[in-house]
């Protein structure tokens, strides 16, 4: 690997209404793995700047709507064309900002050229039309884009979340402004910069910025009707508040605390305990679809904890570039904090806290936000790290005696986004799923590895509204249009 002070500071600026535009001030993005590397700098937007990526929007709005979905579509499949070469160089830069391996920086970027390729296949049923027959009246019902939308995205897995939305806004017939997450903004803009500029001038902007300077200016404007954000429940109810004032709508994923269910009858053998082990650990832990809390038969309970323990043993931390590396670093040093206090309250109330891992060779975990992943068994179901979601590398098992008793406990919670169950009965697997209040429950897998990306996928209760991908996904960047003709 080459060492980390001979790597290139990347510098990315805001793109406009088709032009790089610079700005007075820069975000400054540090390497999670040792905190003091300097990534690069991305241009800081003001908030007339921000203003006038919305403008542009709003300018380009009318034409943009008036092409076909087809017409569309096929804009945006011509638009992924470059990047592909620069898949390898996008890699790179995210994980050095984000912190997680290289493989999954990688899948990030193939995962945004697949969502766009699966919105644009939906083109043929976009402007589908239905009619309620005469008498009284002859109506036809179709949808209508919105306008401009805002999208606010997240730092864990940037290109594959903004792809979550963003090609279904466009094939709508929306123009949009993309907000990059201010700690991992350089993959981000150069990708999305790449497409924009094969798309006529403001139907796909970019502004980077603090969100203190630009937020009001991207939620608040009245020519914004929809703002999309995933995060954190509070950040949740930031975005609310804010677009309470111009009644702008939103569509919020604010993460979710993920139950999975081991019946007695699963299957444990090692492809089991693979899906398991991934799906609650990859990306270190913060994935908003993760595994964060596992109840298991007793009668099967030490083969669930050996199994992953097996499976962590082999963990080796370090810098995601290094090949040897199979868990980067928390991207925050305020995460890693949060996810420590959650383990001392756990070991403190009397779990039993088993950690694993090692450095890769020569790597130097001292430094920046590592953290040693770790089980913690048998907690109360009161426990912080069982409550509350940890996006972090640790995971609460907690046995059950009764298929009732574990459902109820699996559902009181505030979230509701995703759920698995695990069983050799696939019709059981239906009957308890339908029992779970989340959106999109797994069968004998878990994680974003496993999601069927033609479905809807979004939350019940604080996990969120509205939904992202599929038709329904694209239904959220349109509106319901009646026309009534005399009998």
């Amino acid at each position: 690997m080459t060492p980390l002070d001979q790597l290139p500071e990347i510098r990315t600026e805001l793109y406009i209404d088709g032009e790089s535009v610079g700005a007075d001030d820069a975000l400054k993005v540090i390497d999670p793995s040792d905190l003091t590397s300097v990534v690069g700098y991305a241009a800081a937007a003001s908030a007339k700047q921000a203003t006038s990526a919305v403008a542009a929007a709003d300018r380009a709005f009318p034409a943009w709507a008036a092409r076909t979905p087809q017409e569309r579509a096929e804009a945006l499949i011509s638009a992924l064309a470059p990047l592909e070469a620069d898949r390898h160089a996008v890699a790179e830069v995210l994980t050095r900002e984000n912190g997680k391996i290289r493989m999954e920086s990688f899948i990030d970027s193939i995962v945004f050229d697949h969502r766009f390729r699966l919105a644009a296949g939906l083109a043929d049923q976009v402007r589908t039309v239905s009619h309620l027959p005469a008498p009284p009246y002859r109506t036809e019902v179709s949808y209508l884009p919105l306008g401009v939308i805002t999208i606010i995205v997240p730092f864990n897995w940037p290109l594959a979340i903004l792809a979550a939305s963003l090609p279904q806004a466009l094939l709508a017939g929306n123009t949009v402004v993309v907000k990059p997450p201010p700690t991992t903004p350089l993959s981000v803009v150069r990708t999305v910069e790449q497409v924009a500029r094969l798309l006529p001038p403001g139907v796909l902007n970019v502004v980077t910025g603090h969100d203190a300077e630009i937020g009001a200016a991207l939620i608040q404007d009245d020519r914004v009707k929809k703002v999309c954000f995933t995060g954190s429940p509070g950040g949740g109810k930031r975005i609310m508040s804010m677009a309470a004032g111009s009644l702008t709508r939103v569509a919020l994923e604010l993460g979710g605390n993920d139950p999975a269910i081991v019946l007695a009858d699963a299957d444990l053998g090692p492809d089991a305990m693979q899906k398991l082990f991934t799906g609650t650990y990859d990306s270190t832990g913060q994935i908003c679809m993760a595994t964060k809390r596992v109840y298991v038969h007793r009668s099967r309970y030490d083969e669930v904890v050996e199994g992953l323990s097996g499976l962590l043993a082999a963990t080796r931390l370090g810098h995601g570039l290094d090949e040897q590396t199979t868990m980067g670093p928390l991207h925050s040093s305020r995460q890693k904090a949060y996810v420590l206090e959650l383990l001392e309250q756990a070991r403190a109330s009397g779990a039993e806290i088993r950690e694993f891992g090692e450095a890769a060779d020569g790597a130097d975990i001292s430094r920046g936000n590592f953290l040693r992943p770790s089980l913690v068994l048998d907690p109360a179901d009161d426990t912080r790290v069982v409550v509350e979601e940890q996006f972090g590398p640790t995971l609460p098992i907690l046995p059950f005696d009764d298929e009732a008793d574990a459902v109820a406990r699996a559902n009181d919670t505030w979230s509701g986004l995703c759920s698995s169950v695990w069983t050799a009965d696939l019709d059981h697997a239906a009957v308890v799923a339908a029992q779970l209040r989340t959106g999109y429950t797994f069968v004998n897998t878990h994680g974003a590895a496993h999601l069927d990306e033609r479905a809807p996928f979004g939350g019940f209760n604080h996990s969120g509204m509205g939904r992202e991908m599929g038709l329904e996904g694209i239904r959220e960047f349109m509106d319901t249009h009646s026309v009534g003709f005399p009998a």
